[in-house]
């Protein structure tokens, strides 16, 4: 199978345009995976291209062909040499396989669907590693749903790809255009909102959940915005020993999902 050698080519220039540009994402309604777990997992339905270094088709192509046994999607097998996949990943270690994926579609009314909702709303999150970390523990917890603002980092972000370790192929999720419109929706389909706010009354565990209910988790430095938080039914608080005034916005996050599975294990 002949090689991609030249980073000058058009493939690879459009692998480095999806890799850091949003836009280009967005535009081609795709986004990239790397590792052989990400590939694994990949639903069939949704791959559209692969990449491979020429060192890690020579050591796993018989594990790329049976994961591609009736999917009809070797012809879609680029090689790139070495250097050449090196340029287009983003890791420092790459493992050699990258794919081109159909970015998901889900409406709000999917999101908040269900029989009992178990719901993440998130406001002005940032990081790229705390809203995959979200994205992967949600799963965990039996969250049915994540709804993000405009103003949310890019889940098709690579860094948040990786940090979902999957997630992102089975856990719904939407960017609402209003996050406080989105909370209005819940509020009126009988879902519970809760804010994960400082000024919070009650402890997060002195609440039922065991009916449908939403979490609303603010930015990493600054919370909730006012809008968001005037707009939940009920505060609630982590409470903290020591110093400790909160916690890493992925971490209450996981606190409060978990808490909701425990009660619904119940």
């Amino acid at each position: 199978m002949d090689k991609i050698t030249s980073t000058s080519n058009a493939k690879v220039k459009r692998l480095v345009n999806l890799k850091k540009k949003r836009k280009a994402r967005d535009e081609e309604k795709v986004f990239l995976v790397e590792g052989i777990r990400m590939f694994r997992e990949v639903p069939q339905n949704i791959l559209r291209e692969i990449y491979v270094s020429e060192t890690f088709y020579k050591k796993e192509r018989s594990v790329v062909a049976e994961l591609l046994a009736g999917a009809a999607r070797s012809s879609a097998i680029e090689v790139l040499s070495d250097t050449v996949f090196d340029y287009v990943s983003d890791t420092r270690t790459p493992q050699g396989i990258l794919c081109i994926v159909k970015q998901m579609e889900y409406t709000l009314e999917t999101v908040a669907g269900g029989e009992l909702p178990h719901i993440v709303a998130l406001d002005h999150l940032q990081d790229p590693g705390n809203l995959g970390t979200i994205f992967r523990t949600a799963e965990g917890a039996g969250v049915t749903g994540i709804i993000m603002d405009r103003e949310c980092v890019d889940i098709y972000n690579p860094k948040t790809i990786r940090s979902t370790m999957g997630s992102i192929y089975r856990m719904p999720f939407c960017y609402a255009r209003k996050l406080s419109e989105a909370v209005k929706f819940l509020n009126e389909r009988g879902i519970k909102t809760y804010a994960a706010h400082l000024e919070g009354m009650c402890d997060y565990d002195e609440e039922n959940y065991c009916r449908p209910c939403a979490f609303l988790i603010g930015n990493e430095g600054n919370g909730l915005t006012k809008e968001i938080a005037d707009l939940a039914d009920t505060y609630i608080k982590i409470p903290m020993k020591g110093q400790v005034e909160s916690l890493n916005a992925a971490i209450a996050a996981s606190v409060l999902m978990f808490e909701a599975a425990r009660q619904r294990r119940k």
